[in-house]
């Protein structure tokens, strides 16, 4: 266990709390009035301070702008009905970032620094929460590499971060999706599985064409014969097909998420029957056209429970049922919600209570 942190802190003299429009909360556009900063040098984190949120200075010259050392996390943060505030299952976001920070060749974060700056920054915004049901206050932890260096060497010297805002729902309705089949997110051997920021900047031009196409997420599939499904482009995605719940298995090519996490084991607990294994393309297009899959949706920090209603391949449209009269995925979203917002007990201990 880590120390306690001593974190100074700068008030920001200037809220913009009040000229902030709750009711319009466009996902990522709006941040809280401070952030977390801290250095790595010399072998060691330090400089821990919280200030208020505003640009940054940096070289031009620093190896994450041209070499790509830099990745990220997201987490919520929920205001509950007796006004007390909590994050979401935070210490597997910190178990996570240390995974991207080994493939990426960058310093280890010791959990309890990750958790409490979040908890600092947390506590200090409390008020930037959303009361609003299906709202909360999203939280992006992230680091990169500082050295101003044209080297291809990693760096020595790194900041971490944390901003965070208020946001609303990330999706606001049933999903189109299309099974992407040329371009890949992810290779064997790759970094997939951590979040780091050139995973999402080489899948932008494919997303872009697939929304120009009148699709909401592409559905990726594995690099090497595009036959077998791996994620959204947003979130994990996960099947209730001929009564079984069935999600890609995480490799090095998928992220290992937390909600995805938080559904297999509330599904366990139902007595759902479980396979995380290789999902084909072609056992999932047969459940839709025969009518066994009967539920499909993105687990996701942001997505949270995103239903899918229509799936793309090769220009064979395929509809599945009604959300709204889907068991499974509309008793996770319910449950998560009361547990997440304090509406009933959370007998997993997934909330740290800041």
């Amino acid at each position: 266990m880590t120390e306690t942190l001593d974190i100074s802190i700068t008030k920001n003299p200037t809220s913009r709390l009040a000229e902030t429009d709750f009711d319009n909360l466009p996902f990522g556009r709006t941040f809280s009035d401070h952030m977390f900063v801290a250095d790595y040098a010399d072998g060691e984190w330090k400089n821990f301070q919280i200030v208020p949120y505003g640009e940054i200075s940096m070289s031009p010259a620093i190896s994450s702008l041209h070499y790509g050392q830099s990745f990220f996390e997201g987490l919520k943060a929920y205001k509950h009905a007796d006004g007390k505030v909590s994050v979401f299952r935070p210490y597997m976001n910190a178990a996570r970032f240390n995974k991207s920070a080994e493939r990426l060749c960058m310093p280890d974060l010791p959990e309890d620094i990750f958790v409490q700056s979040i908890a600092a920054l947390v506590d200090i915004d409390s008020n930037w929460i959303p009361t609003k049901a299906g709202h909360s206050l999203y939280i992006r932890p992230f680091m990169f590499a500082t050295d101003p260096f044209l080297g291809v060497t990693p760096s020595t010297t790194y900041k971490f971060m944390v901003i965070a805002g208020p946001v609303g729902p990330y999706f606001t309705k049933t999903l189109k999706v299309k099974i992407e089949t040329y371009y890949s997110r992810s290779t064997e051997g790759g970094f997939g599985y951590a979040k780091a920021a050139g995973n999402y900047g080489g899948a932008m031009l494919p997303a872009r064409k697939a929304v120009e196409e009148g699709y909401d997420q592409l559905i990726w599939t594995d690099s090497k014969e595009h036959a077998y499904i791996e994620e959204l482009g947003a979130a994990n995605v996960m099947f209730i097909l001929d009564g079984k719940l069935i999600t890609p298995s995480t490799r090095d090519t998928i992220l290992k998420g937390v909600t995805r996490d938080t559904v297999l084991k509330l599904a366990a607990e139902w007595g759902y029957e479980i396979e995380e294994r290789r999902v084909s393309v072609a056992e999932i297009l047969e459940g839709a056209k025969n009518g066994k899959l009967t539920d499909a949706f993105g687990a996701g920090t942001a997505a949270t429970i995103a239903p899918i209603g229509v799936i793309e391949h090769e220009g064979v449209v395929y509809t599945l049922p009604d959300p709204t009269q889907r068991e499974f995925s509309k008793k996770v979203l319910k449950t998560l919600d009361e547990i997440r917002y304090g509406i009933t007990a959370d007998p997993y201990g997934w909330n740290y209570m800041v």
